[in-house]
C-alpha cells in the first residue's frame, strides 16, 4: 500500500519508508495527477502545465518516460506486462488511482466536507484528525507552476475554514478558555477574516473577559477599516452589541464535571510519543516489567501522538518535548484542551529545553529525564494519575534559574504561612508522601490540603501550582 503526501514536503511511502520519485519535473506528473482528484488528465495538458510556454521538443516521450519510472517506484512488484494499479492509463492521458485515506489532501478534503450534524464532539475528531494531516505548506516543490499555486491556495483556504470549524465547535461545547491563545494567532495571522475575530471575541466573552472581547473587535474594526476601507460586518456588530448588552444567549454551556471511574483491573493504559525508535523500545520494556501499567500506543511525531490519544483513549502519555513535524508542547496544548483529557508527561534530555516554562503553563502533569531511572518513571506515571506532578530535579534546577532576578515574595490569593510552606515544598518537587514526612502530618492531611488550594486558585493541577510559586517570587534560586 502506498501513501501519498502533498500536506507538507511531497513524499511517497509504502512500509514506512519513502519511495524514491525521480527529479523534480518527474514528481510534478505525479502531483499534477493527485491535484486532479482521480480524474484522467490529457498527456497534451501534462506538457502544457509542465513546461509552460517553453515544451521540450521531445515532451511526449519524456513525460511517457517520467510515467514508466513513476510507476516502477509505486509498484516495484509488478510484472513487466502488468496493468498498473495506481498511475494508470485513461486515455488520451493518465490518472491516479488510490483509496482516499491513502493521499492525505483527498483524505484532509473529505474530512472537512463531511456534516456531523449536531455531534459536536465529533465534529471536534473529525477536524482534530483533518488538521493532524499538515506537515507544512502544501505542494511547496512545485510553487512555480500555476497549477500548483492554485490548488495550494485552495487547500489552504480549506485548511483555514477547517481552523474555524473546529474552534466553534469547541466554544460551542463550553471549552472557550483553552482556545484562545490559538485563536488570537489566527486572527492576527488572518486579520481579514471575520470569522477568526467573531471567535476570538466570543471565546474571551465565554471565560469572562468581556473588555478583551470588545477590545478583539477594536481591532477587527481598525483592520478592516485601515486595509480594506470597510466597517464590521453585520455579523460581527451584531456580536458587538450582544457583548455591550450581555445578551444571555451568549452564555455558553458550561462543561459538566467529570469524575473518572476507576477501571475494574487498574491497569493504567499508556502511550509513548518520541522520535527515537530506541527511546520508545527502552520505554516499551520498562511498562512491560511493570505491574499495572501498559503500553497501548506509540508514536513518533506530534501528529501521531494526538492521532493515538483519539483512537485508545489511554490514561498516561509520555511526551517527547522535541519531534518533528509537530512538537511534543504544541501536541499537548492540543491533547489538554479536551475533555476530560490523559495525564501528560514530558520527557526531555538535558532538562534546559526552551520550552519547560510553557509545557508546565499548558497544564502537563510533570517532567522526567529520559536519562531518569526506571522507577522515576514509573513513579511520574502514577504521581500523574494520583493528581500529584513529578518534576525531575534537574528540571527543576533549571525552572528555578530561568525565574533568577523575580523577587515577589507576596502570598497569592491570601495564603496563610503554613499553606505558602505547602506551596513551596510542592515546588520543589515533593510528592504528597514526602510533604507528610516532612511536615510530620497525615498524607490524606497534605491531600485534602492541596485539592483545597487548586481549587482556592482556580488552577487545573500541581504542575500549575508550581509555576505559580515561581511567578510570585515564593520559589527562588538558593531557597
Amino acid at each position: 500500500m502506498v501513501i501519498l503526501r502533498a500536506l507538507g514536503p511531497f513524499q511517497a511511502i509504502s512500509d514506512g519508508r519513502p519511495l524514491d520519485l525521480g527529479g523534480q519535473r518527474q514528481q510534478a506528473v505525479l502531483a499534477r495527477l493527485l491535484v486532479a482528484g482521480g480524474r484522467a488528465i490529457p498527456v497534451t495538458t501534462l506538457i502544457d502545465e509542465l513546461w509552460p510556454g517553453r515544451p521540450p521538443a521531445q515532451a511526449l516521450s519524456t513525460i511517457q518516460g517520467y510515467v514508466s519510472r513513476l510507476r516502477r517506484a509505486l509498484e516495484p512488484g509488478r510484472a513487466p506486462r502488468e496493468e498498473a494499479g495506481v498511475l494508470v492509463s485513461a486515455p488520451p492521458g493518465y490518472a491516479l488511482r488510490a483509496e482516499v485515506e491513502n493521499v492525505d489532501a483527498w483524505h484532509f478534503e473529505h474530512l472537512v466536507k463531511r456534516d456531523d450534524g449536531d455531534d459536536l464532539a465529533a465534529t471536534l475528531t473529525r477536524l482534530d484528525t483533518a488538521l493532524a494531516l499538515w506537515r507544512g505548506p502544501a505542494l511547496a516543490e512545485f510553487g512555480d507552476l500555476a497549477w500548483a499555486q492554485a490548488e495550494a491556495q485552495r487547500l489552504d483556504d480549506l485548511r483555514l475554514i477547517a481552523v474555524e470549524r473546529r474552534a466553534d465547535a469547541a466554544v460551542r461545547l463550553g471549552r472557550s478558555a483553552a482556545l484562545i491563545p490559538d485563536l488570537e494567532a489566527h486572527a492576527s495571522a488572518h486579520p481579514l477574516r471575520e470569522e477568526a475575530w467573531r471567535l476570538l471575541a466570543l471565546a474571551l466573552y465565554r471565560a469572562g473577559r468581556q473588555a478583551d472581547a470588545l477590545g478583539a473587535l477594536r481591532r477587527a474594526r481598525d483592520v478592516l477599516r485601515d486595509d480594506l476601507g470597510l466597517d464590521l460586518g453585520p455579523a460581527l456588530q451584531r456580536l458587538e452589541q450582544d457583548i455591550l448588552g450581555q445578551a444571555p444567549h451568549l452564555d455558553g454551556p458550561v462543561p459538566p464535571a467529570t469524575v473518572s471511574a476507576p477501571r475494574a483491573a487498574e491497569v493504567l493504559r499508556v502511550v509513548v510519543a518520541d522520535d527515537q525508535a530506541l527511546v520508545r523500545a527502552g520505554l516499551k520494556m520498562v511498562l512491560d516489567s511493570e505491574q499495572g501499567l501498559t503500553l497501548v500506543a506509540e508514536a513518533e511525531n506530534g501528529e501521531q501522538a494526538i492521532q493515538q490519544v483519539h483512537l485508545v483513549r489511554p490514561d498516561v502519555v509520555l511526551m517527547d518535548i522535541q519531534m518533528p513535524r509537530l512538537d511534543g508542547l504544541a501536541a499537548a496544548r492540543r491533547i489538554l484542551a479536551e475533555t476530560d483529557p490523559p495525564k501528560v508527561i514530558m520527557m526531555t534530555t538535558f532538562g534546559t529545553d526552551d520550552n519547560l516554562y510553557s509545557a508546565l503553563r499548558a497544564g502537563v502533569s510533570g517532567f522526567v529525564l529520559k536519562t531518569s531511572a526506571p522507577e522515576q518513571i514509573i513513579a511520574a506515571i502514577r504521581a500523574a494519575v494520583a493528581g500529584d506532578a513529578l518534576i525531575d530535579p534537574a528540571v527543576t534546577t533549571h525552572l528555578i534559574a530561568a525565574f533568577a532576578g523575580r523577587h515577589n515574595p507576596a502570598a497569592p490569593g491570601g495564603l496563610s504561612d503554613t499553606e505558602v510552606d505547602l506551596v513551596r515544598l510542592i515546588a520543589r518537587g515533593f510528592t504528597n508522601r514526602q510533604i507528610a514526612v516532612t511536615l510530620a502530618v497525615d498524607e490524606s492531611e497534605v491531600a485534602a490540603e492541596v485539592t483545597g488550594l487548586l481549587k482556592r486558585l482556580d488552577l487545573i493541577d500541581r504542575a500549575q501550582l508550581v509555576v505559580l510559586a515561581y511567578e510570585t517570587g515564593l520559589v527562588s534560586p538558593g531557597t
